[in-house]
């Protein structure tokens, strides 16, 4: 059997914990680092850094190493299955995990352990990732800010006084401080695209459908999405591939054609055309602006430009609400006061909705996603901030917790409307501020338009470097 050479030659723990994915992939499937190294270098930084971070709620240490030797093991027969082979991922608390407990950052759930793996992890496992564990979230993904958690607030790597956005915070916190080479997060609003854009890493939200979202807690089953965060694009298509598979068994699931990598992402953009939404664009901090449109002029040697297109940042909540509301009904009437109060108040805002209302307004978001189908005649992304604001300290909201719901509303201000129209969006680093906070792209496409949409986030990244930063503050 052939072996794996040491990578002390060569490689610390802290270089192996700071591949991208990718990378590490190659130098497994070349038998030059093993997946027991990778790992090893994941669980120091883990114990070292994450009793300030807080991005893990339950780390997964033996049975993470054991995957690993096996994994090792594989490998060395020949038996190599992909580009997660061996690679040591983590996923979102609200994604269920076989003998594995999974709290959704809730005490109401605090104790649950799943009998079956969500089919996300099941794609995982087959692929022949190894599983860190569970990372930390925004209780029950309710909110934006990662404030709220009955396992601690999860802190920014760049600037641990301020929060990472929400409410996939431990999964944008883990991968950008280098504790995992990627991980899993869901999007009911902007929950993988604001943490992503705050911690300065990439992050998928795909198709509406695409990913199946069985075995994972629901928030509003019309607008959650599961999608790979990573600190790049070709890596966050690494993941999309394996995770993208139909579902029959999750009939929210839609059938699309697969993607292959890297031949899809690495096509030429020039043909491209890029929408350009105003309303996107009002009330945005100067710094956000400033590096956005910078980036705009990188994407317009790419492109075939710019046209300015109508599309608003106004979202009716309305079916969102009262779908939240009913998910929570197997948990309100025994545990209602193990949530948090300020969870529970936004969980009981559903409770008034009719069902004349209910079914009118889920009538036009359907009616949205196909009216929206319309743009694409025109052109082929959209482009525009992730986040309007800099991720704010946690003090300022913990010192003003009456103004922590406005503050959400206007970080996932531009997140918000993809998910109702279902489009494929992307979150990349595009710059940081004056005082060192990362700044977010946000770029979306047609449903099933996940080539064009990793396509110029790709490019994008060949032609910058904002992806490569690491966090110095207490990384």
């Amino acid at each position: 059997m052939l072996s794996f050479m040491s990578s002390n030659a060569g490689n610390s723990s802290e270089e192996l914990a700071w591949l991208d994915l990718a990378e590490a992939s190659r130098l497994v499937q070349k038998r030059a680092v093993s997946p027991v190294e990778l790992t090893r270098a994941c669980l120091e930084r883990i114990e070292r850094l994450d009793p300030i971070l807080k991005a893990f709620i339950t780390v997964a240490a033996e049975s993470a190493l054991q995957e690993a030797r096996q994994a090792e093991a594989e490998i060395a027969k020949g038996n190599w299955k992909g580009p997660l082979h061996g690679i040591p991922l983590a996923v979102k608390d609200l994604v269920e995990t076989a003998g594995v407990r999974t709290t959704a950052a809730s005490a109401v759930l605090q104790d649950y352990v799943p009998e079956h793996d969500a089919y996300v992890v099941q794609r995982l496992r087959s692929a022949g990732a190894v599983l860190l564990g569970k990372l930390n979230l925004h209780e029950f993904a309710y909110g934006g800010s990662s404030m709220i958690s009955h396992f601690g607030a999860v802190r920014n790597p760049w600037n641990t006084a301020h929060i990472t956005g929400g409410s996939s915070s431990g999964s944008a916190s883990a991968v950008a401080a280098g504790l995992c080479y990627g991980a899993i997060g869901t999007d009911t609003a902007g929950s993988i695209r604001l943490p992503a854009a705050c911690c300065g890493i990439t992050g998928l939200k795909p198709t509406y459908g695409l990913v199946s979202a069985r075995g994972v807690i629901a928030l509003s089953w019309s607008y959650d999405h599961v999608g790979p965060m990573t600190r790049t694009v070709a890596d966050t298509a690494l993941l999309l591939q394996v995770i993208a598979s139909y579902d029959s068994q999750d009939f929210y699931c839609q059938k699309f054609p697969p993607m292959h990598y890297p031949k899809e992402i690495e096509e030429k953009t020039v043909s491209l055309r890029m929408g350009i939404a105003h309303d996107f664009w009002k009330d945005v901090d100067q710094e956000v602006k400033s590096a956005v449109d910078a980036a705009i002029q990188v994407l317009r040697r790419l492109t075939a430009g710019p046209e300015d297109i109508s599309l608003s940042t106004e979202v009716d909540r309305t079916v969102m609400r009262c779908e939240s509301f009913v998910v929570h009904q197997k948990y309100l009437p025994q545990y209602q006061e193990k949530y948090h109060p300020e969870t529970l108040r936004r969980i009981r805002s559903g409770a008034d909705v009719t069902a004349v209302q209910y079914i009118e307004n889920y009538r036009d978001l359907l009616r949205s996603r196909r009216d929206a189908l319309k743009m694409f005649d025109h052109i082929d992304l959209i482009v525009t901030p992730t986040c309007p604001i800099l991720p704010p300290p946690i003090a300022e909201l913990e010192a003003a917790p009456q103004d922590l719901r406005k503050k959400e509303l206007v970080m996932l201000r531009n997140t918000r409307p993809f998910n109702g129209l279902g489009l494929p969006t992307i979150s990349i680093p595009c710059g940081f501020s004056r005082s060192g906070m990362p700044i977010g792209l946000q770029i979306a496409g047609a449903p099933g338009a996940e080539n064009k949409v990793l396509a110029l986030a790709y490019a994008y990244q060949h032609e910058t470097d904002w992806h490569k930063r690491r966090p110095g503050n207490i990384c």
